[in-house]
């Protein structure tokens, strides 16, 4: 019997995972791990652990017997020497490199402030300029008082004119009262004040034929002449 061909994987349908045994090489690790390192010699029980070493080890290699001493006292306790200058020449790029992750975060988290302050900033001019078009929208816009008033001036109107009360609302006499003498008022600063115009205009007209009067001559001049 003919072996069957391997069927082809069909592009809709989905592929299982792939396990490689490759293993995942995570490129942040080594900075998380300095950076944890760099905080742990940063504290206190940092510092209570060292003291603590230190102490036990000059303790042991002084008042210990020679053939147990690794580190002894005649050569000057070379080993610790040693070890803290290791942990000295280690410990200061650790900090470093801690700190210009911190700093690569405080960049990015900074960056994403001013963003955020660029688009507040827009949406508050945006909600200004939408604000101030609806207060002068709203100022042109007709109020219900304002419609209010002006249908009762027109029912009183009506009502002065045709002597019955409007239905649904009685006839307010001391409101008609009340803007027949407004307008009685207006009318008569309308008229002192076209009365003082025309005053006005007739001094002014005096003013200037006596000003004329004064320039032209005598008759007697004339006659002499």
């Amino acid at each position: 019997m003919a072996e069957r061909a391997p069927r082809r994987p069909r592009l809709d349908v989905p592929q299982g995972q792939r396990h490689s045994l490759r293993a995942g090489r995570d490129p942040d690790a080594f900075g998380r791990a300095s950076e944890r390192i760099a905080r742990f010699l940063g504290t206190s029980k940092f510092l209570v652990y060292l003291t603590v070493i230190v102490i036990v080890w000059l303790a042991w290699n002084t008042f210990a017997p020679v053939g147990l001493q690794f580190d002894p006292r005649a050569l000057n306790y070379t080993l610790l020497t040693l070890l803290l200058s290791l942990q000295a020449s280690y410990a200061a790029p650790l900090i470093l490199l801690a700190q210009n992750r911190q700093t690569d975060r405080d960049r990015v988290s900074l960056e994403e402030d001013r963003a955020q302050n660029a688009r507040l900033m827009a949406e508050v001019e945006y909600l200004s300029r939408e604000l101030a078009a609806l207060r002068q929208t709203v100022g042109e816009v007709v109020t219900r008082d304002f419609l209010r008033e002006q249908l009762r001036e027109h029912a009183d109107e009506v009502v002065g004119r045709t002597g019955a009360p409007p239905t649904g609302e009685p006839f307010d006499e001391a409101r008609r009262v009340e803007r027949e003498e407004r307008k009685r008022r207006q009318e008569r600063k309308r008229r002192a004040k076209a009365q003082r115009e025309k005053t006005d205009r007739d001094t002014d007209g005096r003013t200037r034929e006596s000003a004329g009067s004064l320039t032209e001559p005598f008759a007697g001049e004339i006659g002499e002449r």
